[in-house]
């Protein structure tokens, strides 16, 4: 569940494409998408996880906790909310 981008066959739109597992979906229309990444220490050279998490638009109301999701940038929905739901990879 790195934080790679996605390819996008096909379509050049240039918006960032991540992959990251759902949270939390108690809001309407909206969901958490928790995205992990891996940062190599700069003196000790491990690999340590980091997350961070997204407030994502969710029009259909289809996404549970614990499914992987891959979401892209879009325009600000709400104040919070910057990203969409492409696909879910559970379904």
């Amino acid at each position: 569940m790195a934080a790679d981008a996605t390819d996008t066959t096909g379509t050049n739109t240039g918006r960032r494409r991540l992959t990251g597992k759902v949270v939390s979906n108690k809001m309407e229309k909206s969901a958490t998408v928790q995205v992990e990444r891996l940062v190599k220490h700069p003196r000790y050279h491990k690999y340590m996880k980091r997350h961070k998490n997204y407030m994502v638009h969710d029009e259909t109301n289809q996404v549970n906790p614990g499914d992987i999701v891959v979401i892209e940038e879009s325009r600000p929905i709400s104040r919070r909310k910057r990203w969409v739901i492409v696909e879910n990879t559970n379904a």
